[in-house]
């Protein structure tokens, strides 16, 4: 039944700390109003900008703004914010189905905007014809300008319309993908019910898969596909066969002929994206998208990758020759293993690792108590910027699991809201991001709006009889995201669409994969981990040990990157469509690494393409390369804190004030130089993974 009394949150002052979400006051059907609502107001606005009988200029065109009109005016924004992040993070089957509707509609709406004449022909106007503008100013211009022209404005009426078809497709088909996969993801468990089965596994991944069960309304022991419950798995199970069918489920995802079989979907994706740019006058969907990236082509994209496979090639065969040896060599004695297999891999890494520098993710855990980490991690950023952190338990949050914190800066005014989502669900994607509720932007008036950042991870979860302890990759990973989250948060410019983490793609991961550079140093190591049951701090040569064994099958884990951008750009430089029987796993496996360097790829009918979010699904398409662009990057950028001190408050003033702050208002290798002095090299990484 309805409820009379009830207001919908969207359409007033939220009236809550900071004009946070109020998530408490949000019901499903608020969301559908909402967007019909944004797309008459943003269609009315539209209206009165290209019917103003002035002439175009910045202020009536570019940002114009309707006097009286309070800054929640901006109604779909505001929703769309809301329901695309929860659609990730907290969905459900009516929240799937009601954007199978609002899709196609948002999509039409951005299609009328950028493909209206009228519009341009202002924009256009004012691009040519404009007042002195700030340096911001003109780079906002330039980036509506390109966009609008970029979006189909330069076609003819042909080929708008079909821009519209190929753009409203594309976008149903990347929310089906996405769908599919959380699906497919948790549609799958491994329930064991023998305790003998749990050989070799770590006290940790038991418990965990205990809780898992009791959840459920399971006896037993339940194991998911959720990383948490995954890596443990297949790092440490003695069963080899239960490791294959945990490596060919999580291999097989959205690839079993089902309703959620992604191959057709992710067909259509790529064939969509090409027509699209061969509509708007390129070859391939590279060459549209690396126009607006770093690399600018693809020549530069392929350079970079081959001087990764050159570089790390023979180091990453000593490593796998070395897991192959100690396969065999712990097989002595016991059913002969004729060869290493996939699933093998982890297990074996796990041996060789602990044998060579008497290191293993179990000894960490009790160190890494997730409160501390959270506390060590903040106190970085402290450390480092000033900044503190302060949890507010008034601010409405969309889970029970999810935190919400204040950010001061170094004067103790108000910087940003941040909230953190740790631990895996249902209907939460997996993985890892950072987004955001309010981007940051400075009004007319001079009010700076400060940011609504989030973190959201799929970490460890605490058990009945532990908290959630854990592992050093999961402390890389919150470093990684809370690095994105710095971004925005010390967000300062005037428009929103150049404010904080809207910058190049290939720019973007610098500040995320800086941080992780914290992670295996001692004197940040030693502000937090602590053992959550003594209290005694993580023990020196421990720390000395997690040090020694960084580079551990550094070369196997570069070229792993690698290989995935080669599969994104051998889908995305193709100029020829892809026909229904061009198989999906072929064009993977052929993707250009050495063949040497891809031992087990092919032997298993698995697929990892119809999973790849990244360029299906995210903003990755074309622009996987960007990890390993933005870690030559990240690596100069860290050795230079290591010259100076890794906690130098000067430098880090500086990568804030050049880098953290300024958003896309000006070039990134600008913004990158004016911090550095110099351009990056390929050689501080190179040093940093121990490769000659």
């Amino acid at each position: 039944m309805t409820d009379m009394n009830h207001k919908n949150p969207f359409f007033e002052p939220y009236n809550t700390p900071h004009e946070t979400v109020p998530f408490d006051r949000i019901s499903l059907s608020d969301y559908e109003e909402a967007f019909i609502e944004g797309i008459r107001r943003e269609d009315e606005q539209l209206e009165k900008i290209i019917n103003n009988p002035d002439r175009p200029s910045f202020d009536n065109t570019i940002v114009y703004k309707e006097e009286g009109k309070e800054d929640y005016y901006d109604l779909l924004s505001r929703v769309s914010t809301v329901f695309f992040n929860m659609l990730s993070a907290n969905t459900n089957d009516e929240m799937d189905a009601l954007a199978q509707k609002i899709q196609p509609m948002l999509t039409k709406h951005a299609n009328d905007i950028r493909l209206n004449e009228k519009l341009f022909e202002r924009v256009k106007y004012v691009h040519r014809y404009h007042r002195i503008l700030t340096k911001e100013e003109k780079k906002l211009l330039d980036d509506e300008y390109k966009g609008f022209v970029r979006s189909g404005a330069l076609l003819d009426e042909k080929g708008k319309d079909r821009l519209r078809q190929l753009t409203e497709e594309a976008s149903m088909l990347s929310l089906q993908f996405s769908q599919n996969l959380l699906k497919d993801t948790k549609a799958f468990t491994l329930h064991i019910t023998d305790e003998a089965d749990l050989d070799g596994l770590p006290e940790s991944a038991r418990e965990a898969a205990r809780q898992e069960a009791r959840e459920r309304g399971m006896e037993g022991w339940v194991f998911t596909l959720d990383f948490p419950s995954y890596s443990p798995f297949i790092t440490y199970s003695t069963r080899r066969e239960l490791r294959k069918k945990m490596y060919l489920e999580k291999n097989t995802i959205c690839y079993h002929g089902n309703a959620e079989d992604n191959q057709d979907v992710c067909r259509r994706i790529v064939n969509l994206r090409l027509e699209i740019a061969q509509l708007l006058g390129y070859k391939c969907y590279a060459d549209y998208v690396l126009e607006q990236r770093m690399a600018t082509n693809k020549r530069k994209v392929y350079k970079l990758l081959h001087e990764l496979i050159d570089a790390y090639k023979p180091t990453a065969i000593k490593e796998q020759n070395n897991i192959t040896e100690q396969a065999l060599k712990a097989r002595k004695g016991e059913e002969k293993l004729d060869r290493v297999e996939p699933w093998d891999t982890p297990y074996f890494s796990h041996i060789l690792k602990l044998k060579k520098y008497n290191i293993d993710a179990e000894m960490l855990r009790p160190y890494l108590e997730l409160n501390n980490v959270i506390n060590g991690v903040f106190g970085l950023a402290t450390r480092l910027y000033g900044i503190t952190f302060k949890e507010n338990a008034e601010i409405p949050v969309y889970h029970e699991d999810v935190k919400a914190y204040e950010v001061f800066d170094n004067d103790g005014s108000f910087l940003a809201v941040l909230y953190a989502d740790f631990h895996p669900r249902k209907g939460k994607q997996s993985g890892a991001w950072m987004t955001e509720y309010q981007g940051q932007w400075i009004d007319d008036k001079g009010k700076n709006h400060r940011p609504h950042v989030s973190l959201v991870m799929n970490f460890t979860k605490p058990t009945a009889e532990k908290p959630a302890l854990l592992t050093l990759g999961e402390v890389e990973t919150f470093l990684h995201e809370f690095g994105h989250a710095l971004h925005g948060i010390f967000a300062n410019s005037r428009f929103e669409s150049l404010s904080g983490t809207n910058v190049m793609w290939d720019f973007v991961e610098l500040p995320s994969q800086f941080m992780e550079n914290y992670a295996i140093e001692k004197d940040f190591l030693q502000t937090f981990a602590f053992h959550y049951q003594t209290g005694e701090p993580m023990p020196k040569e421990l720390i000395r040990r997690v040090a020694r064994s960084r580079n551990f099958n550094v070369a196997m884990s570069c070229l792993r990157q690698v290989r995935f951008g080669l599969i994104d750009m051998a889908f995305y430089t193709r100029t020829e469509p892809l026909e229904p029987t061009d198989d999906i796993r072929h064009i993977e496996l052929n993707a250009g690494l050495p063949t040497e360097l891809k031992p087990g790829f092919g032997r298993y009918n698995t697929c990892m393409t119809v999973q790849f979010s990244h360029i299906m699904a995210g903003g990755y398409a074309a622009g996987y390369y960007s990890y390993k662009w933005a870690e030559v990057l990240d690596a100069d950028a860290f050795h230079l804190f290591k010259q100076k001190g890794i906690f130098n408050k000067q430098v880090a003033q500086s990568f804030r004030d050049e880098i953290l702050s300024r958003g896309g208002t000006e070039h990134p290798m600008i913004l990158y130089k004016r911090f550095r002095k110099k351009e990056p090299s390929i050689k501080a990484l190179l040093k940093r993974n121990g490769i000659k």
